[in-house]
């Protein structure tokens, strides 16, 4: 099985885990709005959503995605207030997140703090995803120095109990000490092609599921079940598979629902809010 550890270590994960979805980004809700309005239907077992109106918080606040912001978060605290103890784990489901372009590390430090606030000013974001994350170990001190100060940032906006999230976006396993930066870690973004013959880094046994997500376009209906398998697997926690892919004149495979979304949902499980 290709997608074990080299090592054949037994993967922290045998199937029984919930897994949920992390959204990379939808559309402009103008374009996609059935695909906003999905991450508010009840027992959608939603993790978390990426807001990205143009590589981050645009110019001005947009009406259109200040109207979806809302939704999601109000479906959120529905689905909070209705959970019971043994769900308090996934109460964290259904947060928004603001997107933050890294741009493999070649963005100003100045630029992405300025980002941020404006969405946690207009949006209200729960977190960011950090798109473009760099993997390299040259470059990790720089993306602790920016999501401590995120994480003071979120601290200071929540105001409770809560704390924010921080997603990094790096596609690909970092080096280790990234696994420590962040919340969670984007170990996987590509086509099914290479993701059904992927292996996982042996470092990540040591984190449990909600540390890693994979993203993974291109997946047909009859091999869900593998890829769902293979997630398990290799530890990931949170996911996002779609049968949309970048040929065809589709830019992002990512930015729309898969036409099996239904079934993916079912098959998943629902979430708190059901």
């Amino acid at each position: 099985m290709p997608y074990l550890t080299s090592t054949g270590t037994p993967r922290r994960t045998g199937g029984a885990e919930q897994l949920g979805f992390g959204v990379p980004g939808y559309a402009h809700p103008l374009l996609a709005p059935t695909e906003w309005a999905e991450l508010t239907r009840p027992g959608t077992p939603l993790h978390w959503a990426v807001l990205n109106i143009d590589d981050g918080p645009g110019a001005r606040p947009d009406p259109h995605c200040l109207e979806a912001a809302g939704r999601l978060r109000n479906a959120r605290e529905r689905a909070v207030r209705g959970a019971t103890p043994r769900d308090s784990a996934r109460g964290a489901g259904g947060r928004l997140l603001g997107h933050l372009d890294l741009a493999f590390g070649s963005r100003a430090f100045g630029e992405l703090i300025a980002d941020a606030q404006s969405f946690l000013d207009w949006y209200r974001v729960d977190g960011f995803y950090l798109g473009r994350c760099p993997a390299g170990r040259a470059e990790l001190p720089a993306v602790r120095r920016l999501t401590s100060t995120l994480a003071t940032l979120l601290e200071h906006d929540e105001g409770g109990d809560e704390r924010g999230l921080l997603v990094l976006g790096a596609g690909t396993h970092p080096h280790p000490g990234y696994a420590e930066a962040a919340d969670q870690v984007v170990t996987f973004c590509g086509p099914w092609a290479d993701y059904r013959w992927s292996q996982v880094a042996e470092w990540t046994a040591a984190y449990p599921p909600e540390r890693f997500a994979h993203f993974v376009h291109g997946v047909p209906r009859t091999h869900l079940e593998e890829a769902m398998r293979i997630a398990r697997w290799q530890g990931a926690g949170t996911i996002f598979f779609t049968d949309r892919d970048r040929q065809h004149g589709q830019m992002d495979p990512f930015a729309a629902l898969p036409s099996y979304w239904d079934e993916i949902v079912s098959r998943i499980g629902p979430g708190i809010s059901e």
